[in-house]
Order: structure tokens, then C-alpha cells, then sequence
């Protein structure tokens, strides 16, 4: 009789949800950086699941704790070089870990600005406009993988987006739109292939969320056409990659945010509902909407003598 065997293949353990304040200063100018991170180690070995030996566990509050001693130590220059450390730190001290994962959440704070246009030297004002998140991958032996990303960032424009020419057979039932609204919203990842000293990572999250604003918006008195989301999001991409070397691939989704025109022919005993009247009336709809996602990455490059 065959004896059946059995083998843990994956595993891993941490902490999620630790939220964290820090507040540098230089003279009286102060700076902050709220973040919430999540750590996850794995072990060279599975006693702990096996045997329920702890010997070799570091306690997800101790995790917790490192985040709050580290901050205080080296400060949160940026959410990619607070995981760099929290990671390098894991691996480091405890041998027996063998893969440090840490992904980062930043709250988005701007300075407020005085009557005289001046940016405060301490007082902040919380911007939502979408949410800055990092990750850091390290595995013992080998180079930290350390992505970025964009988070919530909802955009709409009324006109310059059209959707035609697309498949026509009998299951179709949407019209061809030669100018629409569009609105998504943008979740983007990109994953660093070289970290060196001229990557500035605040620099570059700000130069890829300038980028899709300026591929969806265009110049402010004109706009830019976009023929289809997927067009736009590859022009997007290929922005990001062109403005930042170091980037190696970037992923992004966009689904569909419908707002449909609302039905007003069925009160035709309301006069002048059929023209302009203060202007157009939408329904938004969030469910079921479309959803485009693609990655884009760097091809080889050959050199022509």
C-alpha cells in the first residue's frame, strides 16, 4: 500500500495594516510621510507549521515594532527606500529568513498654501487625488525587485474620446460613438529594472502620474483624441517608459466608468427637453463595466553599424 505524502510548497507570514507618522525637520521647515505597510517573511524551513516549533518565528509584532524602530533610525525618505531598509533589515539580521516582502501605502499630504502663495512650513491638507503604493521583493542571494504604483486615480473628460469600427455581428448591440465621455479609473504598477543613483524615486512616481494625466487630457484648450481606451493606455506606457529609464515594465487597468445619457424622450409633455436646454443630463453606472489591462514592456534594442 502506497503511503500518501504530503509537502508545503508555499508560505509565508506578517503583518498587515501598520500605519505610521513620521515627521522630519530641518530648521523650521517640517516634513511628513504617513504610510501604511504590510511585512511578510518567509522561512527556510516549516517546523513551525509541521511541528508547531516557534523557534525560528519572528513574531508579527516584533514586525510591527521594526517598522516603528526603523522609521525612527533611518526616517521615510520615500516609500521604495523604507522598504528597501525594512527588507535589507530582515534579511540581514535573521538568517534563516530566506524571502522579505514589504509593500507600502502612502497617505497623499500636500502643504497648504497662504494667502500670499507661500507653501506652509508645517501645516498639511490630505489631497485623495490617488494613492502612491511601492513594494519591495528580496530574496536572500539575490538583487531587490522593487516596483511602484498608482492606486484610485479617477479621471473624466466630456469630449475628444470616440469607440467605432469595433466587431459587428448579431450579439452586438452598442452604437458606434464618435465622441463620448470617458472616465476610468487608473490602477498602474511598474517594476524597476536598475536601482542607481539617478533614480529618484519621488521623481519618477511624479513623472508617471503626470503622464497619464497628460495622455487622458492633453493640452488644456484643446485636449487629445483618443480613439480607445486600450490606444490611450498604451500611449500612457509608453510614456512612462520613454520619461523613465530605469523602469523595466509597467502594467495598468483601466475599466470602463459608464455615464450613459439619460432617457428624457419618455416625458414628452415636458417642452425643450430635446435640445440643450442648461445642457446634458447622464446616468452614472459603475456595474457591469469594461475592463483593459495590458503590460507593457522593453523590447530588445539592436543597434544598426
Amino acid at each position: 500500500m502506497v503511503k500518501e505524502s504530503f509537502k508545503i510548497i508555499e508560505s509565508a507570514y506578517g503583518k498587515a495594516g501598520v500605519k505610521i507618522l513620521h515627521v522630519s525637520q530641518q530648521g523650521s521647515v517640517h516634513t511628513i510621510r504617513e504610510l501604511e505597510v504590510e511585512t511578510s517573511l518567509t522561512l527556510n524551513n516549516h517546523k513551525d507549521y509541521e511541528r508547531g516549533d516557534n523557534s525560528d518565528i519572528i513574531a508579527t509584532d516584533t514586525q510591527k515594532n521594526t517598522v516603528y524602530i526603523l522609521a525612527k533610525q533611518y526616517g521615510i525618505s520615500s516609500p521604495e527606500e523604507f522598504g528597501l531598509i525594512l527588507a535589507n533589515h530582515f534579511i540581514s539580521k535573521y538568517p534563516w529568513v530566506v524571502k522579505a516582502k514589504v509593500t507600502l501605502s502612502a497617505h497623499p499630504w500636500q502643504r497648504v498654501t497662504d494667502t500670499a502663495g507661500r507653501p506652509h512650513n508645517h501645516a498639511f491638507v490630505s489631497t485623495p487625488l490617488s494613492v502612491r503604493v511601492a513594494s519591495v521583493l528580496l530574496i536572500r542571494g539575490q538583487m531587490p525587485v522593487v516596483s511602484a504604483g498608482i492606486r484610485d486615480l479617477r479621471v473624466l473628460k466630456t469630449t475628444q474620446s470616440a469607440f467605432v469600427n469595433f466587431v459587428s455581428d448579431e450579439y452586438r448591440s452598442l452604437p458606434d460613438f464618435k465622441d463620448r465621455l470617458f472616465s476610468t479609473i487608473v490602477t498602474a504598477d511598474w517594476t524597476y529594472g536598475k536601482i542607481n543613483q539617478e533614480l529618484d524615486f519621488d521623481s519618477a512616481f511624479s513623472t508617471a502620474h503626470a503622464s497619464v494625466l497628460e495622455v487622458f487630457a492633453g493640452p488644456a484648450d484643446k485636449g487629445i483624441f483618443s480613439p480607445s481606451v486600450q490606444n490611450s493606455q498604451f500611449l500612457t506606457q509608453k510614456m512612462i517608459l520613454e520619461k523613465i529609464p530605469q523602469v523595466e515594465q509597467i502594467s495598468i487597468s483601466m475599466p470602463n466608468v459608464h455615464y450613459f445619457g439619460f432617457d428624457l424622450s419618455k416625458f414628452p409633455r415636458i417642452p425643450g427637453l430635446e435640445g440643450k436646454c442648461s445642457g446634458d443630463v447622464y446616468l452614472p453606472v459603475d456595474k457591469p463595466s469594461g475592463q483593459i489591462t495590458s503590460t507593457l514592456a522593453r523590447g530588445m534594442i539592436t543597434s544598426k553599424l
